[in-house]
């Protein structure tokens, strides 16, 4: 019945684009295309395809490349700005750019992880009505209510964006992919244990400022002594982190860029964060953690644990709106949102872990 149907995934970050995938592949019987973030703004346009001005954030040619990577990887088809007709869903993972032409069909956002601080530019963007993406972070991400449906990762979350200027009842808390089964992670074969863990964020590569060094010399008086564990993030300059390290931090301590990052943070003693969403996973795996945002706020927000059904979730919402018959608008109001129910053995294995 949905064959002839057809679904526009906008990808970005690899998380997002790992996301988009496997809400997809929980869709097989639509035609699932592809695309990075894009504007159809003649400037901002401009700047994305002739210079590398924005070369810091998703919807630029560095982030495009890794995203079409690993699209090709899988075998998905890529459909760069939509121009392969009309789309009878899309499905984004920022709504700070929502091209016009989205706008005309129906719309669904799915959050994908930690939301950025909402600071005193964030608010003077939302009181002159600028265009969101002008806070230059995501911390309008999810708030612009320009989608017709919002997947949230938890109550905690749907509060948050509801409160920044998003209809409530657009919110559905569906969970989100990568951080809705966490306790899969302790069965791991990562050789590390017992090891203060620091997750670094890319922000001078995304545009915004960090005194480094300063950052290192606090996680060691932190760790006091205790081995320690470096996890980069995949953005960074590595050659440039590695020697921050190497110059603050103790002559043993270990370095990655690559690897799983969750297996990382089953096995340390102790986590310390910056701006990163793998603060969840140390959270509901009940680990000590540090992070430059309000832990109590974070514990309020941490995604539901929905033994990894948040895809599945997602997708039926997606099929759900496809196969209303009324206007898009009377969704919100007439949806009766309900998660995929696991069979009983599967949940019975995932409360084993």
């Amino acid at each position: 019945m949905g064959i002839h149907r057809k679904i526009l995934f906008l990808t970005g970050s690899p998380n997002q684009t790992s996301q988009m995938m496997q809400i997809a592949a929980a869709l097989p019987e639509y035609d699932c295309r592809f695309s990075q973030v894009f504007t159809d703004a003649p400037l901002l346009r401009f700047l994305t395809e002739h210079t590398n001005l924005v070369d810091k954030t998703i919807i630029a040619k560095p982030f495009r490349q890794k995203a079409e990577a690993l699209l090709r990887q899988e075998g998905k088809r890529i459909d760069y700005r939509a121009l392969d007709g009309i789309y009878d869903l899309v499905v984004f993972c920022s709504d700070l750019i929502v091209p016009h032409r989205m706008r005309k069909t129906r719309t669904l956002w799915v959050q994908e992880g930690m939301i950025d601080k909402y600071t005193v530019l964030s608010r003077l963007v939302q009181k002159l009505n600028l265009p969101p993406h002008l806070c230059f972070n995501t911390s309008l991400n999810g708030s612009t209510n320009a989608c017709d449906v919002y997947c949230a990762a938890s109550e905690g979350y749907k509060n948050y964006i509801s409160g920044l200027g998003t209809e409530r009842d657009k919110i559905l808390v569906t969970g989100i992919p990568n951080y809705d089964h966490v306790a899969q992670y302790r069965d791991n074969d990562f050789p590390y244990r017992d090891y203060v863990m620091v997750a670094t964020t890319d922000m001078r590569e995304t545009a915004r400022v960090e005194n480094r060094p300063r950052f290192i010399r606090e996680t060691v008086a932190i760790a006091q002594g205790r081995p320690m564990l470096f996890k980069l993030h995949p953005n960074e300059k590595k050659e440039r982190a590695i020697k921050e390290i190497r110059k603050y931090a103790p002559a043993d301590a270990l370095i990655f860029q690559e690897g799983n990052t969750h297996h990382m943070i089953a096995n340390c003693s102790e986590l310390i964060t910056q701006y990163s969403t793998v603060v969840y996973t140390g959270i509901a795996l009940g680990k000590k953690v540090h992070s430059w945002f309000d832990l109590d706020t974070l514990k309020r927000q941490v995604p539901i644990q929905n033994q990894g059904t948040s895809a599945l979730n997602i997708a039926q919402v997606c099929r759900d709106f496809l196969l209303f018959k009324g206007p898009k608008s009377d969704f919100k109001t007439q949806y009766s949102y309900h998660p995929v129910a696991l069979p009983q053995y599967e949940l019975a294995a995932a409360g084993n872990l």
